[in-house]
């Protein structure tokens, strides 16, 4: 077996059986990784060991001491050449550089894994304030319950908020009298069309009494037709009235809901910020006292701009509520009196002065061509 020494006493290259240097791939190989070891490492001994895949040649480095300058050492960072890559690869190990300067060999692949932000967490943290705050809103309506407790009060906007929520109960009753006036005229008046055509065919079929039959059946029809002109008066006021009370008012009262609920937010984050000023200021309290004061902060921004909402909104009810119940009891008035005076040009005046239209009895049912 034939061997070369080597220029350099503290590493020994051994060759194969038939006395053949290892191939360029596995020699550049074995270059590459020990120049990429930093320097300075202290190592007694470095063992790098290489299996082929295809063949039994097997090839050994071993170093001494290092006695190199340790005065520029390079980068940790390791950067082997593709073959060296591959032979790790084949190898299933990972040569890890430790910031502590030593080199550790770990079986295994690296994970490589960034901090993500845990749904479930982000859940639990939400569930967290808004068990935190309704438990402060709770404790301070039962407070105001009970008279402990203090509440911050505009009076001008709450005495607002009264009356509309009085007025709307008593709009709420005309609209439901009205829709009972509605259903009994309805009634009326399908009963006066009947009677008219009872009197008609009576009248028909009595000759001594084709007269007086023919009179009544007149006046019936004639009382039908105004009915039918009044109720459609009557429906138009209670729609338009159904519209103020039910969407109109019911969305203002919706933000005064909201503006509630702020300010109960508002005093119970004010109290516990109050109590907070009242104890002791220390290392552990000031923390939680500026934290107090940012959710103070935010609550009463959010106090005022729903309470500015509330003002704005009833100012524009009130100029709507105004205008449209105006226009509605003129028309039930006029309405009204014209039908019982039997003013029936008066009646039909009113009906186009609103722009109000008739439907014809069984206008809506389809005619029999459209049915076939």
């Amino acid at each position: 077996m034939a061997q070369e020494s080597p220029k350099n006493s503290a590493a020994e290259i051994p060759v194969t059986s038939n006395g053949q240097l290892e191939d360029s791939h596995e020699h550049s190989f074995n270059r590459d990784l020990k120049c990429s070891l930093p320097v300075g490492l202290g190592l007694s001994e470095t063992k790098i060991t290489s299996h082929g895949f295809d063949s039994t040649k097997e090839g050994v480095v071993e170093a001494g001491p290092f006695s190199g300058s340790s005065a520029s050492p390079k980068s940790s960072v390791i950067s082997p050449s593709s073959a060296a890559a591959s032979r790790l690869a084949g190898q299933g190990c990972d040569l890890i550089i430790p910031t502590g300067g030593r080199a550790q060999q770990k079986s295994g692949p690296v994970v490589l894994a960034d901090e993500v932000k845990n749904p479930a967490m982000e859940k639990l943290e939400l569930v967290r304030k808004w068990s935190l705050n309704t438990y402060k809103c709770t404790r301070q309506i039962i407070s105001e319950k009970l008279g402990r407790g203090s509440r911050t009060v505009d009076l001008e906007l709450e005495a607002q908020i009264d009356i509309l929520r009085d007025n709307k109960k008593k709009y709420e009753n005309i609209l439901k009298l009205a829709q009972t006036l509605s259903t009994q005229l309805f009634q009326m008046v399908h009963t006066q069309r009947q009677l008219g055509d009872a009197f008609a065919d009576l009248s028909l079929k009595s000759l001594e009494l084709h007269e007086e039959f023919g009179y009544n059946a007149d006046t019936q029809k004639l009382l039908a037709k105004n009915g039918e002109t009044l109720l459609g008066a009557i429906n138009f006021f209670i729609a338009s009235v159904n519209t103020l009370v039910n969407k109109t008012i019911e969305d203002t009262l919706l933000t005064v809901k909201q503006y509630e609920s702020a300010r109960i937010e508002y005093d119970a984050y004010r109290t516990d910020l109050e109590e907070l000023n009242l104890g002791p200021r220390d290392a552990n309290t000031l923390p939680k006292i500026e934290q107090s004061q940012q959710l103070f902060q935010v609550h009463k921004e959010k106090y005022d701009k729903m309470r500015n909402d509330v003002s704005i909104k009833l100012k524009f009810l009130e100029e709507n509520k105004v205008k449209v119940l105006h226009n509605q009891l003129v028309l039930f008035h006029n309405a009204i009196a014209a039908y019982f005076a039997g003013n029936q040009k008066q009646l039909e005046q009113t009906l186009k002065q609103f722009h109000i239209k008739l439907k014809t009895p069984g206008a809506d049912a389809p005619s029999w061509l459209e049915e076939q």
